[in-house]
C-alpha cells in the first residue's frame, strides 16, 4: 500500500511542499486534465476518457462495462501537476 506524504523541499530561503497524488484527485498536467486512476510510487495513471464498451466487447469481458483512456505520469513530473478537485471514492 502506497501512503500519501506531502514532500517538503527546504534549502536556506524557503520550503516548498510538492503535491503528491491520489486516486480520485482532478489533475492538469501540461495540455491533459483528468482523474487520477491508479497511483502507485513509481507513477500515477491520469484517466482522460470514458466510453461505453460496445455490446461484443460486453459479452466477452463483462466485468468491466467501459472503456478508459489512460496517461502515464511518473514520479518525476509529478512536479509539473496541478491540483484542481477531488472526489468521494465510488463504490462499485
Amino acid at each position: 500500500m502506497y501512503i500519501h506524504v506531502p514532500l517538503i523541499f527546504k534549502s536556506s530561503n524557503f520550503c516548498k511542499m510538492i503535491y503528491v497524488p491520489k486516486v480520485n484527485d482532478y489533475v492538469k498536467w501540461n495540455k491533459v486534465e483528468g482523474w487520477v486512476y491508479f497511483v502507485c510510487e513509481d507513477y500515477i495513471t491520469i484517466e482522460i476518457a470514458v466510453r461505453d464498451k460496445d455490446p461484443d466487447d460486453l459479452q466477452h469481458s463483462p466485468l468491466h462495462k467501459k472503456h478508459h483512456c489512460l496517461i502515464l505520469c511518473y514520479i518525476e513530473d509529478w512536479k509539473n501537476l496541478v491540483y484542481v478537485k477531488s472526489r468521494e471514492c465510488q463504490d462499485a
